[in-house]
């Protein structure tokens, strides 16, 4: 593969390669440690996409704390408020700027029956216990996170008894895996059991295996669903020993005086994906003894290599170094906290990259089927902060932001297919309160397809969620250029999703077509002395609708089904509000009126939706590109980004304004502000969109790809003077490798997919080239 060094060209060069895929171990691969985890978030995470588990790490006691990513409270409801008939009058006293009344009538017909969804909730824990005295003092412990193999381990001396532990959740086998051994004088002897704060019990199925079952018990809750027995789970948790003797006992295992201990674990439920429900023809725990017993027990070192292939492939798409100062040697809670002192650590921000992209594998894949929700599929609680639910007025967008870029398009699949399921309750919800056709959700979804307002009609109603959503179908198609996946599923979810806003749109008195009733997400402004949230086109659902219909148009262009519906949403885009700028600030105004802010430093950013995600905003159209640099001013002036996913967001709203420096300076607060000792995201609490939008925003400044070229090192730092990474992708199936000295990219791989024409930025100098798919080598110069 040649290389081009542009650093002596008076323009520059490319080499446009083969793009391998294979790269020697990545440095930046290791979360490490010198002490146990104190508490769940400084434990460490291991997940396949339906299994999750947190490893503290403990030497006189163990916790390992489960997951089963369809293990919700609650159940399928019909809450839509049958509000189609009171529609036309709530919308025209918005229109009219009578918001009290409109506000009085909404709450009145608007709310749904029951307004509140119930939490994601914990499997449970493992318990291990080695010793019922005080913890013993031991030597040369660590304990780490392996990126690239997906293996958690645990190591330490004890007298001169070497003890290791090392645990992984294989996709392959469906099943968590533990390996215990004791290499020296003294043998293993523990109890390991399993607990959980309520609905569950274990017991003995065998000598060797302890079955788990329960049924989700939801008392009755203010606002919420039913009460009853709703969901029902189980577990199988299979134990192997070398030497010494192992049996089960009431809830748990008792092993004395063994060599090595194996346990396999796995878990299901009675949910059903294609039903968006709970199955009663499902037995989780026929599920469970099903998938342990394909497992071949005695060949550990088969079920490892087999999820270390699988598991560092995906992984290993991408390599990324920044600087020449590897950190690796010093323990990663260490590392942070100089961060938090005020010094820089570029290799933990590569380090931070590469987690990003591990938990989105980790926690949206098969063979799970449901999306990554607010914390992926690791949760310790029976009511979660937000239910861990799927919120869809950013959180669930901003999850699947790196999905793409970093080169792990599959991890879209759940999401995709969640999407193309709230279609059906969507048309209810479209129909009954919206007096729509197509399909709408609202600010927040669950397993059971909830579309209907929740929460409180004030910030509940945000019908417009469902076109943000289809979006990233339309990009999985962009990055893809997978016709079949666009004919089939992403295009029919976005046709409707646009056929619903063509159904919702009302004229207004200056004769623009606009959503009615609106908000910004969560944010309020001061009207008449007053506080509000309801409004009517905000900004934001005109961002929204018009890269919708973009696409729509796009994608019928490719398609040809309907050109009357393409001409139809042509003449709508033309009768839509402007995006305006506020005579006050010069920033982009946030509602349809110059409103003033109920809170200016808010952490939602909404009518920066055209800057990012969207496109609609960039040097192309100077006024609000400039009014978005003044819009993020202001915001971080009054204390916005103070949520670690907003700060998050910040770093991708100045890499698309081509912002390396705040952009930089931004990625540093987000790890010394906004990130936990395991590098987990914080709200507070934790939360783990803050992590994957943190992870995009590095990709946006190294590569963008949204208007129609490569552009390269866009927004580069100033002090991220070294660096190389390989296996970014980009609209149009192009992959990219970079490398960088001094500030100054020095090469450039691109590898073609599809085939096709590649206009090529880097700074003020373009170039366009042709390039075949599956093209191996060829190189441009002035």
């Amino acid at each position: 593969m040649k290389v081009i060094n542009m650093k002596k060209m008076s323009l520059f060069m490319l080499a446009v390669a083969l793009h391998s895929g294979v790269y020697a171990r990545q440095p930046a691969s290791v979360l490490w440690y010198s002490q146990p985890a104190k508490d769940w978030h400084e434990a460490l995470p291991v997940g396949n996409g339906r299994l999750g588990a947190m490893v503290f790490g403990g030497y006189a006691g163990e916790t390992i704390q489960l997951n089963e990513e369809s293990l919700w409270a609650g159940c399928k409801t019909e809450a839509n408020a049958d509000a189609a008939s009171h529609l036309p009058e709530i919308q025209q006293l918005l229109l009219n700027g009578d918001i009290d009344r409109a506000l009085e009538l909404s709450e009145k017909y608007l709310g749904s029956d029951p307004m509140r969804i119930r939490s994601y909730q914990s499997f449970g824990e493992l318990k291990i216990d080695f010793f019922d005295e005080s913890a013993p003092k031991v030597k040369h412990y660590r304990r780490e996170l392996d990126l690239e193999t997906g293996v958690a381990s645990v190591t330490y001396e004890l007298g001169d008894t070497r003890y290791t532990r090392e645990l992984f959740a294989s996709a392959p086998d469906n099943a968590i895996v533990l390996r215990m051994t004791a290499e020296g004088t003294d043998k293993l002897t523990f109890r390991l059991s399993y607990v959980r704060e309520q609905d569950a019990t274990a017991f003995p199925a065998s000598e060797n295996e302890l079955e788990i079952k329960g049924q989700i018990v939801d008392l009755p809750a203010r606002e919420s669903s039913e009460s009853g027995l709703h969901m029902k789970f189980a577990g199988r948790l299979r134990g192997v020993n070398k030497g010494g003797r192992l049996t089960t006992v009431n809830n748990a295992f008792f092993v004395e005086n063994a060599d090595e201990v194996l346990f396999f674990l796995t878990a299901a439920t009675d949910y059903n994906f294609e039903k968006l429900d709970y199955d009663r023809s499902i037995d989780p725990s026929s599920v469970c003894a099903t998938i342990l017993n394909k497992l071949d027990e005695r060949n550990y070192a088969g079920i490892k290599d087999r999820h270390v292939r699988e598991h560092s492939a995906l992984m290993n798409r991408m390599s990324f170094t920044l600087g020449t100062d590897d950190q690796s040697s010093v323990p990663v809670d260490e590392r942070l906290q100089r961060v938090k002192d005020g010094a820089t650590d570029l290799s933990l921000i590569a380090l931070y990259f590469q987690y990003g992209r591990y938990l989105l594998l980790n926690s949206s894949r098969a063979p799970g089927k449901l999306p990554a929700n607010l914390q992926g599929i690791w949760c310790k609680d029976m009511h979660a902060a937000w239910s861990s639910d799927f919120h869809t007025n950013i959180n669930i967008q901003m999850n699947y932001w790196p999905a793409e870029v970093c080169n792990l398009s599959e991890t879209v699949i759940p999401f995709s297919r969640l999407i193309e399921g709230l279609r059906v309750p969507g048309r209810v919800t479209a129909k009954k309160t919206y007096n729509s056709v197509g399909w709408a959700v609202n600010h927040l979804t669950d397993p059971f397809g909830r579309t209907a307002i929740s929460d409180g009609v004030g910030w509940g109603t945000f019908p417009i969620a469902s076109s943000w959503l289809v979006l990233h179908q339309w990009d999985h198609y962009l990055f893809t250029g997978d016709a079949a996946y666009l004919r089939d599923e992403a295009y029919p979810c976005m046709k409707e999703a646009a056929e619903f806003i063509l159904g919702y749109l009302v004229k207004d008195k200056n004769g623009y077509l606009v959503t009615a009733p609106s908000n910004s997400p969560e944010n309020a402004y001061l009207f008449n002395g007053k506080q509000f949230n309801f409004t009517y086109a905000a900004t934001i659902d005109v961002e929204i609708i018009t890269e919708l219909f973009r696409a729509c148009i796009q994608a019928e262009k490719i398609l040809k089904q309907d050109d009357a519906f393409r001409k139809q949403l042509e003449n709508t885009l033309k009768k839509l509000p402007p995006v305006r700028i506020s005579q006050r600030y010069n920033t982009i105004q946030e509602w349809i009126e110059d409103y003033e802010e109920a809170e200016p430093g808010h952490r939602h950013i909404s009518h920066l939706f055209g800057l990012h995600p969207g496109t609609m905003i960039t040097p192309a159209t100077p006024v609000l590109f400039e009014g978005a640099k003044k819009t993020l001013e202001r915001r971080l002036s009054n204390g916005g980004g103070h949520t670690g996913w907003s700060r998050a967001w910040v770093i991708n709203f100045y890499a698309r304004l081509l912002d390396g420096k705040n952009a930089g300076e931004h990625m540093q607060a987000l790890l010394a502000k906004s990130t936990l000792n395991n590098l987990f995201d914080t709200h507070p609490p934790f939360q783990i969109d803050g992590n994957f939008g943190g992870t995009a925003g590095i990709a946006e400044m190294l590569l963008q790809s949204h208007n129609g070229e490569l552009h390269l090192l866009p927004a580069l730092p100033p002090d991220w003077q070294s660096g190389k990474i390989t296996g970014l992708c980009a609209r149009g199936g192009w992959v990219v490798d970079l490398q960088w000295e001094n500030g100054t990219l020095v090469a450039a791989h691109v590898f073609s997919k599809n085939g096709g024409k590649c206009k090529i930025r880097y700074k003020e100098q373009t170039k366009t080239v042709s390039i075949k798919a599956g093209e191996k080598y060829a190189h441009l110069t002035r």
